[in-house]
């Protein structure tokens, strides 16, 4: 399996968030992002959390939405780490989305899943 370290993983993740277009970027609200190594159900990606299109008002305090991207099955897929950059990219993107309440049916349709 390729091996990425795990600040480069982490950078790479940086720069995907920092690739999504400011209009979309300043609506991102309230949510964490981080990097855990390894997904018991093999996801590469995980969005858990409260959809913008399903928030009301929070009335206060609330703990954020969380996007965790997890390193290891994204680097068993990938053969290169031109593929893990494209890999972790499309994860995030995909991620984020479900924060704008986009289900992963669209997503497939859209060609992020």
């Amino acid at each position: 399996m390729l091996d990425v370290p795990v600040e480069r993983f982490e950078a790479l993740v940086a720069e995907a968030l920092d690739s999504i277009p400011e209009p979309l970027a300043r609506r991102i609200d309230n949510v964490v992002v981080q990097v855990e190594e390894d997904s018991d159900e093999g996801l590469l990606g995980l969005y858990e959390g409260i959809p913008l299109t399903e928030r009301d008002d929070y009335g206060g305090l609330a703990m954020p939405d969380q996007i965790t991207i997890f390193r290891l099955p994204i680097l068993a897929e990938s053969a290169s780490e031109a593929e893990v950059v494209e890999q972790v990219r499309v994860t995030v993107i995909h991620e984020v989305a479900h924060h704008f309440g986009i289900d992963d049916d669209r997503l497939d349709e859209l060609g992020w899943a």
